[in-house]
Order: structure tokens, then sequence, then C-alpha cells
């Protein structure tokens, strides 16, 4: 059976895929793995440079004897899965970068990396982890899922808060654009307010032959926002590479 991998973001965890999880699983090997930091895996250290949470994922899948996989980034999640295809280009068949861009400074975001940090420092991560998440849907607190993604965002570690930040903020895989060659598929909600449009021009121009599809009326949490229009997609381009 065929693998499907979905790598979530900043705050995130595996639990955000479960819609996924079980609209994929009749036909894919689904493998959702938590981060160190986050997640089931908020005791462990999280990294500081997004390539080490590259190499960590892909030492998960195939330590799982799974040697190629479909790959789906969200967020700092499609940057980890940038880094991972071009680690292991021979590994990943198709690539969905969703809510995601190829600069982690994030221009245009709703604040500055910088400013995250300092209130993480001083607000702590429970109240950020709640008011970042509230971001990521168009109705903030009043989406039906924000609890999901609020409960999974109080679970990271103080210092993986911050590391996750820092990766962010150090690391820019533009030069890589040109070199990957998966079948690649840019997904973004036309209200992110996280990665703005100049983001997804910027992955959908880079990557050579890369489809775009914008998902109107959502945020940054598309596949909780819109999940059956999400995994519809998902599962359109999944099947063209059958």
């Amino acid at each position: 059976m065929r693998a499907l991998v979905f790598v979530h973001g900043y705050l995130g965890g595996s639990a955000q895929w479960a819609a996924q999880v079980e609209a994929f699983s009749p036909s894919f090997r689904v493998i959702t793995p938590d981060l160190p930091g986050y997640g089931r895996n908020c005791a462990l250290q999280a990294p500081e440079q997004i390539g080490a949470f590259a190499d960590y994922v892909l030492e998960q899948v195939q330590g799982m004897g799974v040697e190629r996989f479909d790959l789906v980034g969200h967020s700092m999640g499609g940057m980890i899965v940038q880094e991972m295809v071009a680690r292991a280009p021979q590994c990943v068949d198709r690539l969905v970068l969703y809510g995601t861009g190829p600069v982690g400074l994030l221009p245009g975001r709703f604040e500055t990396i910088e400013e995250s940090k300092r209130r993480v420092v001083e607000e702590g991560v429970e109240a950020t982890g709640r008011r970042i998440s509230a971001t990521w849907f168009v109705d903030y607190e009043q989406a039906p899922n924000y609890p999901v993604c609020a409960d999974l965002a109080v679970m990271a570690s103080h210092q993986a808060a911050l590391a996750g930040l820092t990766a962010m903020e150090q690391w820019s895989g533009e030069a890589a654009l040109a070199g990957i060659s998966s079948p690649s598929l840019v997904l973004w909600g036309d209200c992110d307010r996280t990665y703005t449009w100049s983001q997804q021009l910027r992955l959908w121009q880079g990557i050579k032959g890369a489809r775009l599809a914008v998902i109107p009326g959502c945020a940054h949490a598309v596949h909780l926002e819109k999940s059956q229009l999400f995994n519809a997609i998902l599962a359109d381009f999944l099947e063209a590479g059958r």
C-alpha cells in the first residue's frame, strides 16, 4: 500500500489530521508523526533548525520500513518537507506544500517572529498558543475546530515554542525550489494570515510544473475549516500519481 505522510507545523500535532487519517486510510498507509517538542512528543527537545526536523521525520518514516511516500507539509511542516525532498528526493513521489512558503521569516504575517517570541516569554505558551491558533481560522475562536488546534498548541513545551520560531526565522528554501522534481501541489486558503499570496506565488512559479489550489473563505487551517474540500483536492492530486 502506498504511504502518505502528513507533517504538522508550529504548535501543531498529529491529532489535527484525524479527518485526513479517516479519509485516506482505506487507500494509503497514513503516517502522521509528532515533531519533537510538540503533541505526543512534547517531552522531547525540539531542534532549532528546519533541517534537523526534516532529518527526524525521515528517520521516523524510514524506521517504519517505508522507502517511498507521498508527502504533505503544513505551515512550518511545509518548510520541513521542502528540506526532506532536498535531502531524499528519491523517496518523495508527490509533494504537497500546504499553507506554507519558501521563506521562514514570514513576510506579511499577522505579527513578526520576534513579536511571537517576546509574547511566548512574557505571556507563556498557553496564552500565546491559544491566541496564535485563533488566527488560523476565519472566525477565530468561534470556529468549530478551533479547540483542536488550541488544545494541541498548549501541549508544546516552552523550549519548543521558542525553538520552532528560531528554526523558521533562520530558514530559506528559495534556492532549492528549482531542484524539486517531484510532482507538486501548492495549496492555500485565501484568508491565510500567516503566509501571504506572495509566498504561494514564489512556490508555484519556483517549482517546475507545480499545480496551485486556492481555497476561498479559509484561513491557515483549511483542512479543519473545509475538510471535505481539502480532502477532495488532495485525493485528486494523489490519484494522478497512481
